[in-house]
């Protein structure tokens, strides 16, 4: 058995294609206002991508940068102002700041209605009660994935590997969501492998590099990866890595890959809760 492909790049244009269409049919400008603090070389790569694929569906742009030796005080600030400007409608604020700031007091900071990655609390509760919400990207993406195979979700087994609040929580949850069984995995989990090889679905998101393998899976399971590793490999080349080993591609039914999977489609999600926070 070879696993089928979820292709996150392809599924990612799709929707893309889509929010171009919805954007260019609406009388109102659709935009996305960033936050950069400092000169991270990483974070900067990624706001030009970003800002490169906002263009490419027609949406506006707007990056605020802050010096790197901006504190809480400044960066907060600046949110809050963001928050009152009614040209704002959609905002989030690229990671990682400065040491010293408390990033999650930063993303509390942010207005649930303009929180287009879906980090504030009340977003990430609002998934929990089924309102109508900005949902964290990530969870999104992972959701649209596995519905992409088209498995009936209820009564389903679904193992979550990794509970962040950001990604492993809010995935259990909107699964749960789906009436299906999940059980939510920790670094505490005991014989965590009997526990995977029983799921319909497993998702590996702990960021451990090739944790998963395939005396973990069941045959014909879906495996969502979430993890992006930095690894070496044998011809001592950094590459990009997963959570998931290759050879769970031998006997699971479902994988997506890394890089490709999930990745490419979180974005593609991020924009669609940019159009939805602005066309509200």
């Amino acid at each position: 058995m070879s696993a089928k492909l979820i292709d996150g790049r392809a599924m990612g244009a799709a929707i893309r294609a889509q929010l171009s269409t919805r954007i260019a049919r609406s009388s109102r400008s659709v935009r996305l206002d960033a936050v950069l603090v400092g000169n991270h070389q990483a974070a900067e790569i990624y706001a030009q991508n970003q800002a490169k694929t906002c263009r490419e569906v027609g949406l506006e742009y707007h990056l605020h940068t802050l010096s790197a030796t901006a504190g809480f005080g400044e960066i907060a600030g600046r949110i809050r102002s963001m928050n009152t400007e009614e040209s704002v409608r959609a905002m989030m604020v690229h990671l990682p700041l400065p040491e010293g700031v408390d990033t999650e007091r930063i993303q509390a900071l942010i207005d649930p209605e303009k929180d287009v990655e879906g980090v504030n609390p009340v977003n990430i509760g609002n998934v929990v009660y089924g309102r109508r919400s900005l949902v964290p990207c990530t969870a999104l993406a992972v959701l649209e994935m596995i519905e992409h195979t088209g498995i009936a979700l209820c009564g389903a087994r679904c193992v979550i590997v990794g509970a962040s609040n950001i990604v492993g929580k809010p995935i259990a949850v909107l699964l749960m969501r789906e009436e299906a069984t999940v059980v939510s995995a920790n670094r505490y989990t005991r014989d965590l492998p009997s526990i995977t090889r029983e799921a319909d679905v497993v998702v590996a998101a702990a960021g451990v590099a090739g944790l998963v393998t395939r005396e973990w899976i069941r045959p014909g399971a879906i495996v969502v990866d979430v993890g992006i590793n930095r690894a070496r490999g044998a011809d001592g080349k950094t590459m990009t890595v997963g959570d998931v080993d290759p050879s769970v591609r031998e006997v699971a039914g479902w994988m997506s890959p890394v890089p490709g999977g999930v990745g490419p489609l979180t974005v593609a999600m991020l924009l669609r809760n940019v159009v939805d926070a602005a066309l509200a």
